[in-house]
C-alpha cells in the first residue's frame, strides 16, 4: 500500500497537537480544516480521516463527498457522536484513541475512592475553617471491592492500581469468560447480573462505553441495591448513569458519594444539583488532561497509519455496529 495519501483531519488546523502529524511516514499530504466548505473540498480525494473528538457532525456531513475514504480513526476513545448509520453500514472500519487514557483516568478513580475513604472534604473544611478537628472514621481501601462497571482498558488499568491497594476486584463485561485467568479479578460478572456487583461493591467504577445496551444501565433499580456507604465513580459516559436517579440518591443520602467526571449535559450548566452537593467530587470531564494528552491520542494513530500503509491489521478497530 502506497504512504502517498491525502489524510483528511477534521480540526482547528491550529491546533498544536496536529504538529505530530509531521511523524507520518511516507509522502502523506495533510488537509486539515474545520469548516465545512474546505472539508467539502477536499473529502473527495481523502483516503484517510482523522476526526477531531467533538467533530463527529462534520464527519458526517462530508460523508457522501467522501468517496474514496478507505479508513476513519478517531481522537476519542467514546465513539458514539462519530458513528451514524452510514458509516456503520459501510465497510470503511473505524478506529479510534482506545487506551490511550487508561493511566489517567485510572488514577482519577483511585483518588476518587481515596477522597471518600479518607473524608478529604472534611479534611479541607476544617482547615479552612482553623479547626483542630480530629476524627476516628477514617477508612482504607484495603480490603474493600471494587466493582467494576465496564471492564476494558480504563476498567483493567484501574483494577491494577486497586490491587496495589489490596482491594478486591469485581469486573461486569458482556463476556465475563474473558475474565478467567486474569490475576487482577476476584469476581466476574454478566451485565445481566449487574445488581449483584453493584449490592456487593464499596466502590462502583463505571468505565462502560455509552450505545444503546449501556444509556441508563445503572439507573433507580441499580442505586438502590448499593450500600449505603458506596460510592459511585463515573469516567466513562454521563447518560450511562441515570443521573436523575443518582441525585436523588445523593440528596437521600441512599449511598455515601460519588465522583464524577462524565455528565448528562456538558458543560454542566450552572445551577445544577452536582455543584451543591458535598457529597460529590466534580471533574469538569477533565480527569484526562495530562500535559501533552492530546499530542498522545494523535500519536495513536500515527502509530495505527504506518501499520496501514505496510498493510497491517488496524489497532483499536471498532464494532460500528455495537458501538464501542
Amino acid at each position: 500500500m502506497t504512504s502517498n495519501v491525502t489524510v483528511l483531519v477534521i480540526s482547528n488546523p491550529a491546533a498544536r497537537y496536529l504538529a505530530v502529524l509531521e511523524e507520518l511516514p511516507g509522502e502523506a499530504r495533510v488537509v486539515a480544516a474545520d469548516n465545512l466548505e474546505t472539508l467539502r473540498a477536499a473529502a473527495g480525494d481523502a483516503e484517510v480521516i482523522l476526526c477531531g473528538a467533538t467533530q463527529g457532525g462534520l464527519l458526517r456531513e462530508i460523508w457522501p463527498e467522501a468517496r474514496s475514504v478507505k479508513w476513519v480513526h478517531s481522537l476519542a476513545a467514546g465513539v458514539e457522536n462519530v458513528i451514524f448509520p452510514e458509516l456503520a453500514a459501510s465497510g470503511v472500519p473505524l478506529t479510534n484513541a482506545r487506551g490511550v487514557f487508561r493511566r489517567s483516568l485510572a488514577e482519577f478513580a483511585i483518588t476518587g475512592a481515596l477522597f471518600f475513604a479518607k473524608d478529604v472534604r472534611r479534611m479541607i473544611r476544617s482547615q479552612e475553617a482553623g479547626v483542630w478537628d480530629s476524627f476516628d472514621t477514617i477508612g482504607e481501601l484495603h480490603g474493600a471491592t471494587l466493582g467494576i462497571v465496564g471492564y476494558g482498558e480504563i476498567g483493567r488499568a484501574t483494577a491494577g492500581l486497586a490491587r496495589a491497594f489490596g482491594m478486591r476486584v469485581a469486573a461486569l463485561r458482556r463476556r465475563p469468560e474473558l475474565c478467567a485467568g486474569d490475576p487482577l479479578v476476584d469476581r466476574a460478572f454478566a451485565p445481566q447480573q449487574i445488581r449483584d456487583l453493584l449490592s456487593i461493591s464499596d466502590y462502583v467504577l463505571v468505565a462502560a462505553p455509552l450505545t444503546e445496551a449501556t444509556r441508563g444501565l445503572i439507573g433507580e433499580d441499580g442505586i438502590r441495591a448499593m450500600k449505603p456507604e458506596a460510592v459511585l465513580i463515573n469516567v466513562g459516559r454521563g447518560p450511562v448513569v441515570d443521573e436523575a436517579a443518582l441525585i436523588r440518591a445523593l440528596r437521600e443520602r441512599r449511598i455515601r458519594g460519588a465522583a464524577l467526571d462524565v455528565f448528562d449535559e456538558e458543560p454542566l450548566p450552572a445551577g445544577h444539583p452536582f455543584y451543591a452537593l458535598d457529597n460529590v467530587l466534580l471533574s469538569a470531564h477533565s480527569a484526562d488532561h495530562t500535559p501533552g494528552w492530546l499530542e498522545s491520542s494523535v500519536r495513536c494513530f500515527v502509530e495505527n497509519f504506518r501499520r496501514w500503509v505496510r498493510g497491517e491489521p488496524l489497532l483499536n478497530v471498532v464494532d460500528k455496529r455495537g458501538g464501542y
